[in-house]
């Protein structure tokens, strides 16, 4: 098993990567990372993915995103591809697309994005809106087909995932979803899921947040949505529970060197889980997350002793 600085070293060495062919990278030369299949399709994806919420978003509103580029950069080197965004989050769009086309890599990355121009409270979202806050998210990502849209929030799923349909219908985009991190519209979520032809839902999900485990997960399985995982950490509420802790020894049981590979693993070990995006600025992060997409998952017993060893911790 890597440790979680032999990882770092490993992976941050290979800067020179860009210039080599699409996945060939130092890690995915030794081991290919962990890929799933999207259901729809059964095109797969490298499961650790990059957000661009929070701390992301704080410094895509700076004036100096350099450490942006890095992230971005550490993201392809480390053998992942999916980059969740939305007009939501400030400059993000807009910055990350800037940083890819300076990478070159604009074609590398998998584009999930999301729309919501819904009325408050959920109210009726304007057509012309929508569809204008759209085109500005194929302008900033500098690309003619985004890989994924989403509703985001489940703002008007009607107006907008109509809108969704027509643009997947004509090539523009490939795959379509909704989303919500909002417990109070997990059952408005599961009757789209149950009526709609979704390729993806976005969910909130982590060791200490489990309650789309009873419905939502199976339901995904059941009719083959692919799922995005955000939040894995629960913001920064894990990171509270661990703070001064040491990783417990049996951790190598599952190829896990630092708490967010334990973390992101359990995520991950759940089948119906596509592709967890945790956010980060820092490429030093992106580099440690996307170890947990190499090495082995825990399996359900291991998963129940993480499931207890978080539990038992103050917090």
């Amino acid at each position: 098993m890597w440790t979680r600085r032999e990882y770092l070293q490993r992976t941050l060495a290979a800067g020179a990567a860009l210039a080599l062919p699409a996945r060939w990278t130092l890690a995915a030369a030794a081991r290919e990372p962990i890929t799933r299949p999207i259901p729809s399709s059964g095109e797969r994806l490298p499961v650790v993915g990059l957000g661009s919420s929070a701390t992301f978003s704080q410094v895509a509103r700076g004036e100096d995103a350099a450490a942006l580029r890095e992230v971005l950069r550490a993201l392809i080197d480390g053998g992942g591809a999916v980059f969740d965004t939305a007009p939501a989050y400030g400059a993000s769009e807009e910055v990350a697309g800037n940083l890819a086309a300076e990478l070159a890599i604009v074609d590398r990355i998998f584009w999930a994005t999301k729309v919501n121009v819904a009325g408050r409270g959920g109210g009726a979202a304007d057509p012309a809106a929508a569809r204008a806050q759209i085109e500005a998210s194929f302008a900033r990502l500098r690309t003619p087909v985004i890989d994924l849209i989403q509703v985001h929030n489940l703002g008007d799923v009607p107006t907008q995932l109509a809108i969704l349909k027509e643009l997947k219908a004509a090539g523009r985009i490939r795959y379509l979803g909704v989303t919500t991190t909002r417990p109070e519209q997990y059952e408005h979520l599961i009757r789209v899921m149950r009526a709609e032809p979704l390729d993806f839902i976005g969910i909130d999900y982590a060791v200490d947040n489990r309650a789309v485990e009873a419905t939502i997960l199976p339901l995904a399985q059941e009719r083959g949505i692919g799922v995005l995982v955000y939040l894995p950490f629960g913001r920064t509420r894990l990171w509270e529970r661990v703070r001064g802790r040491e990783l417990p020894s049996w951790a190598a049981e599952l190829d896990a060197g630092s708490w967010a590979q334990f973390f992101l693993k359990f995520v991950l070990a759940h089948p119906a889980v596509t592709a967890v995006t945790p956010a980060t600025s820092q490429a030093r992060h992106m580099a440690d997350n996307l170890g947990a997409a190499f090495g082995r998952l825990p399996d359900e017993a291991l998963r129940r002793r993480m499931i207890e060893h978080v539990e038992a911790l103050p917090g």
